[in-house]
């Protein structure tokens, strides 16, 4: 049975002891709670620091810190794979000139 042809149904998250309905497939039902729980995790940190208590500023702290995270894998994922562009025409030049294609 293919899952992506399954129809959303509601799942409850709790974040911060508060619950929210989402509708999402079967196949996303895993990464929706890993993702909620993930997110209450960040915010009830940045809760028990004490220097931010309304909800609507913990959830802009957390948005901000998890944009910051996903900028900075964005750059070193750009970076990787330009490391690993340039390794590889290193290498078919090698090729190139030991095979004698100059």
């Amino acid at each position: 049975m293919n899952d992506s042809n399954q129809a959303p149904e509601p799942v409850t998250v709790r974040i911060l002891d508060r619950e929210y309905r989402v509708m999402c497939t079967p196949e996303q039902r895993r990464s929706l709670m890993e993702s909620a729980l993930y997110l209450d995790q960040q915010m009830r940190e940045i809760r028990n620091t004490g220097k931010v208590s309304s909800i609507d500023k913990i959830a802009v702290m957390v948005a901000l810190n998890m944009s910051e995270e996903l900028l900075k894998l964005r750059q070193a994922h750009v970076e990787r794979r330009e490391k690993v562009d340039q390794r590889v025409r290193d290498l078919a030049d090698q090729l190139d000139r030991a095979l004698g294609r100059d």
